[in-house]
């Protein structure tokens, strides 16, 4: 299998990078290269593989056949160890200028291996307007052999004079046929559970992976779609947003723990902290005080960010869920990703208008508008469920 052959569902945007991962071997053997160009630009809903279509170029970028899959270059990006590959993955809320600044004049050297020097930058709208104007003038004036792979949910995302100069790549969302075939053939998850799985991630790749492979995955989904049944009062909106809430920094906690932990274990050794010695430099202990409170407030951001993530990913959840009332409202022939739950989507469609429902997906998209903007999220996902409440019949 070539490494293209992984992307779901996503066969126009691995023609297009085929195509240019040839031009580009053209372009270094020292023709025209038509086709291959400096700065990429990935873009495409959550879910459908756009960092892995780009890390699938720069294989096919290091690789002398464009991609094979099972050549030495193919797996040193396949397992993050190419010495030509940058991956930026921001932790945090944003990504600052000051952080660019250092990526760009990473992103200035030679190749190692003397092909590319490719840098991968997922979530690159969360740079700031500085770090945005900083990494434009790289893209403006980048080296010969340096490739920039931007990965964003929509061009929109990103400022119009990057954007202008990248070329775009637009992953589409996979088919749930496809995503159940891979969770299927490269997973060994009975077909049942895979097209289960498929069909309520909505062609989120990875989602549906942790559905179909994550017994408590699939219990976290279950109680957010048990909260519409159960909103018919004011004190039942207010736990259910608690309930909501807390369970999102509880995942969080336990996301970034281990990772904290190991970081902060890792700078304290770098700053001599319990070493002992004659030649210690007892300065250089000190000013780990200060990375160390640096460090601490990354993690401080990242955790806010994957407790966001976590509220998005329910809340997302709801809107399918009532898109799915709407549905079976206006009696549309459709695929319903909650077709699990059909009991609990006939009785609220029979309790209610299609003007009942839309009214709700509407709360629910302010929500995600309002944590966006830093509204605390309780009171944020109280006001929505506020929002949702249903008469008690």
């Amino acid at each position: 299998m070539g490494v293209f052959d992984d992307l779901v569902g996503q066969e126009q945007a691995a023609l297009t990078l085929r195509r240019a991962a040839v031009a580009g071997a053209e372009l270094l053997a020292g023709g025209r290269g038509a086709g291959m160009t400096h700065a990429w630009l990935f873009t495409g809903p959550p879910g459908s593989g756009r960092e892995e279509a780009a890390r699938a170029f720069a294989a096919a970028l290091f690789c002398k056949d464009q991609g094979c899959g099972h050549c030495d270059m193919c797996h040193q990006v396949a397992v993050g160890s190419h010495p030509d590959l940058e991956t930026v993955r921001p932790q945090g809320l944003s990504y600052g200028i000051k952080d660019t600044r250092q990526l760009i004049l990473r992103a200035a050297g030679a190749p190692t291996l003397g092909r590319w020097r490719v840098v991968l930058f997922e979530d690159a709208d969360r740079a700031t307007e500085g770090a945005s104007n900083a990494l434009l003038k790289a893209i403006e004036e980048p080296p010969p052999r340096t490739v920039w792979l931007l990965c964003a949910p929509a061009p929109d995302d990103m400022m119009i004079t990057i954007r202008s100069r990248c070329r775009q790549v637009t992953l589409v969302t996979p088919p749930t046929a496809a995503v159940a075939h891979v969770l299927a053939t490269r997973e060994n998850v009975p077909p049942a559970t895979a097209e289960f799985a498929a069909r309520a991630a909505q062609g989120h790749i990875d989602r549906a992976r942790r559905l179909a492979l994550d017994e408590e995955a699939r219990k976290r989904r279950d109680a957010v779609l048990s909260i519409p049944r159960s909103l018919t009062g004011v004190a039942e909106c207010v736990t259910a947003a608690e309930r909501l809430v807390k369970t999102a920094e509880e995942e969080a906690a336990a996301v970034t723990a281990t990772l904290n932990e190991s970081e902060v274990a890792e700078l304290r050794k770098i700053y001599g902290e319990g070493s002992s010695g004659k030649g210690l430099n007892k300065g250089l202990i000190r000013g780990g005080a200060g990375a160390l409170k640096d460090l601490e407030e990354r993690q401080k951001s990242r955790a806010t960010r994957t407790k966001r993530d976590v509220i998005d990913t329910a809340l997302l959840d709801l809107v399918a869920f009532y898109r799915d009332v709407l549905a079976v409202q206006f009696g549309a022939h459709v695929e319903l990703a909650n077709e699990d739950r059909r009991d609990d989507l006939e009785g609220l469609a029979r309790s209610s208008t299609p003007e009942d429902t839309l009214r709700r997906i509407d709360a629910i998209m302010r929500c995600r508008e309002r944590l966006a903007a830093n509204v605390n999220p309780q009171m944020a996902v109280e006001a929505m469920t506020l929002s949702l409440r249903r008469p008690v019949a």
